[in-house]
């Protein structure tokens, strides 16, 4: 009978029980009612609840003493897990007596418990299990020993045993709120973030999305410099946070360090000798209570770290190392976006500026050719004001060369740039020759043409020049000097000469042979940039063209030194040719390698039948300074020679016609050259299709081919 009526009396216990239980949801406000409980049914002055996860870690804990709750840290949590008798309830899976904590070891005995305070206790301890899990601890304590005895663990495995569910649900139901929290806060974080690329305001929102987030007194921002190979704080906001921007850390060392090294976060749940912080992290002697700090990522990559220090409520929650990881990779991003578009920024500043300050004329047209941008030098070319040329078309500024831009500019759209002469006309309508250079650039985020047109009027002006100069030594200077050589022909003839008298016209005939060669050049010259055809061309024998160019050139070249070898001795095809201006041809290229080789220096001169059998290639090579690769097209164009310390001068009229003439006989002419080491000049020039042997005479300074009879 009894027994049945303690049983009613239990049962009627645990319905009251589950009932003050089951109707709430927060696990606080179930761990408060589950204590109130137990100490109300079972008995004793103090009581706790240590709330594990899935993973045996305990998360959460209420300490009741009487009917005051106390605040608990990590710390006791931890040390009651390891070494105390819950510890010892959760690793043996029972319950556990305590008659008296004096007299078992396993009891954690702290500062409170000797004999002049509290002195020894009585005490029960049972696990709360929940779907063959562990979900926690539940502990009574009373201050007189043997006040519990095996009734009171029965009853309080009851009550356990009846609220171990309603502790889970409001474990995960707490889990579950926190989480939605969290990713709230991560979307909040995510949407402030990005709503600027501006670097400064970035930093600024990811501190306050941190300090909100994480309710935190300062949070702190560093960026990895890696010239330096440290971290350097950029930003900082909370308390004492003034005097944290520029601190310097270096990679690897401080809890800062550690994190860029190991590339993953870390958290200080309460700062002492054994938490690792140090003064490098004290960020310039900021208090520090607890620490959390996490990676800042971006591709893959850390690049800088992110500080939370003290939590207003006390204690980091269990997520906020997930919280800052998070805030972490979304700063990543956002900041490398900033970083990106600051430089960006800069690039176009810079282009600006090399728009407006060009000497230049420059203006930015769309695929129609209607004018976008215009810099100051096109509205000073032009005559027109930004305004007006904002409103032109291309092809009302100059007459575009559709065959280097091809129909609708195609060539240019595909990547092709093109650079032709014209005339700009002006809005005073006068003409303005310009040379023009068009491309395909990116301007304001769209494929458009940009156009640098250059006055070439004085250039044009020289080149008058200099032809008015050609066409004056030509007309004024054939006619004397025709006279002069034949004056000095007919002295060699009608007098017996001396070896002096006979020395000195050899010097003049030499001289006045120069002259000949320079003046027909410069005819040629003419002839051959008009499209004129070479029509007085001639079978002659390439061994013979050489030795008698070198025979002229000999005296020259004894001058200087030079030892001047001919290479050109095997039996080559005849080459079909105006025999008078290929010999002038390698005159040149023998008179410029003397010019630059150094006294004392190699010359050489050959011959040899090209692979196809269809041409004849010359050279000539010397050991002189060499050309630049820069220059080696170049020194073919008219009126251009080499400049600098020790070069000498000319008119810069020989390598100019010897392309001009070797490209008139269908054959190439081109450089090799190695700086210090020489410079070797190639041509080719065709065989003649029909063989015939021939003859050099030398005649009034001039080559001539006579044939056989």
């Amino acid at each position: 009978m009894m027994s049945e009526e303690r049983n009613r009396s239990l049962l009627e216990l645990l319905v009251k029980v589950s009932r003050e239980v089951a109707t709430a949801l927060d696990l606080r406000t179930v761990l408060q009612r589950v204590l109130y409980a137990s100490i109300q049914y079972v008995g004793g002055e103090r009581g706790s609840i240590v709330v594990m996860d899935d993973l045996g870690k305990p998360v959460d804990a209420t300490i009741v003493y009487g009917r005051q709750f106390h605040d608990h840290t990590t710390q006791q949590l931890r040390e009651t897990v390891e070494r105390g008798l819950a510890g010892w309830v959760l690793q043996n899976r029972k319950s556990a007596l305590v008659p008296d904590t004096s007299k078992d070891e396993r009891w954690l005995r702290r500062a409170d418990d000797s004999v002049d305070r509290s002195g020894a206790k009585s005490a029960i301890c049972v696990p709360l299990m929940a779907r063959e899990g562990f979900v926690g601890v539940l502990t009574l304590v009373h201050s007189v020993p043997n006040t519990f005895n095996e009734e009171h663990l029965e009853l309080m495995q009851a009550i356990a045993d009846q609220t171990s569910v309603a502790v889970l649900n409001a474990r995960l139901y707490g889990e579950t709120q926190r989480r939605a929290r969290v990713m709230s806060a991560l979307a909040e974080g995510a949407a402030a973030i990005n709503t600027s690329l501006e670097i400064e305001d970035v930093l600024r929102r990811i501190l306050n999305q941190t300090m909100q987030a994480l309710q935190v007194e300062t949070v702190a921002l560093a960026m990895i410099d890696h010239a330096n190979n440290d971290l350097v704080f950029q930003a900082a906001a909370g308390n004492n946070s003034g005097d944290i921007p520029g601190t310097r850390i270096a990679v690897g060392q401080g809890l800062a360090g550690r994190v860029v090294s190991e590339q993953k976060g870390v958290v200080v749940y309460a700062s002492s000798q054994a938490s690792g912080i140090s003064e490098l992290d004290r960020l310039n002697g900021v208090e520090m209570r607890a620490l959390a700090i996490a990676p800042i990522q971006s591709h893959g990559k850390v690049i800088g770290v992110i500080e939370a220090v003290n939590p207003t409520s006390g204690g980091f929650d269990p997520d906020a190392m997930f919280v800052m990881t998070g805030l972490g990779s979304l700063a990543g991003s956002t900041i490398q976006n900033a970083i990106l578009f600051q430089q960006l920024q800069k690039a176009h500043q810079h282009y600006r500026e090399l728009f407006e300050d060009s000497i230049d004329t420059i203006l930015i047209t769309d695929w129609e050719g209607r004018v976008l941008e215009a810099n100051r030098k096109a509205a000073e070319l032009t005559g027109y004001s930004i305004a007006e040329l904002h409103s032109m078309n291309i092809n009302q500024l100059h007459e575009v060369n559709l065959i280097k831009t091809g129909l609708g500019f195609e060539l240019i759209k595909n990547g092709i740039s093109c650079i032709y002469e014209s005339n700009l006309t002006r809005q005073d309508s006068v003409t303005t020759p310009v040379e023009v250079y068009a491309r395909r650039v990116e301007f304001d985020d769209t494929n458009s043409i940009q156009w640098i047109i250059r006055d070439i009027t004085a250039r044009k002006d020289l080149d008058a020049l200099r032809d008015d100069m050609t066409s004056m030594i030509f007309h004024d200077l054939r006619s004397p000097l025709g006279n002069i050589v034949s004056s000095l022909e007919m002295m060699s003839t009608l007098m017996p000469l001396d070896d002096t008298l006979n020395s000195m016209l050899n010097i003049a005939r030499n001289s006045t042979g120069r002259i000949q060669r320079l003046v027909n050049s410069l005819l040629d010259i003419n002839r051959l940039e008009a499209g004129q055809q070479i029509v007085d061309q001639n079978s002659i024998d390439p061994v013979a063209l050489v030795r008698e160019s070198l025979r002229d050139v000999e005296p020259s070249a004894a001058a200087r030194q030079h030892t001047v070898t001919n290479r050109a001795t095997s039996v080559l095809p005849l080459i079909w040719v105006d025999v008078d201006m290929i010999y002038r041809v390698l005159i040149n290229l023998l008179e410029n390698a003397i010019k630059f080789t150094p006294v004392g220096g190699r010359i050489d001169i050959g011959a040899q039948t090209n692979p196809d059998g269809l041409f004849v290639k010359f050279w000539v090579r010397d050991n002189g300074p060499g050309i630049p690769p820069a220059e080696r097209e170049r020194i073919f164009e008219k009126f251009t020679r080499l400049r600098g310390k020790n070069r000498p001068g000319g008119l810069g009229v020989g390598l100019a016609f010897c392309r001009l003439a070797v490209h008139g006989h269908g054959g190439e002419i081109w450089i090799e050259s190695e700086p210090e080491r020489g410079t070797t000049f190639w041509l080719t020039l065709p065989v003649a299709k029909r063989q015939a042997s021939g003859q050099l005479k030398r005649q009034t300074g001039r080559l001539t081919f006579k044939p056989d009879k």
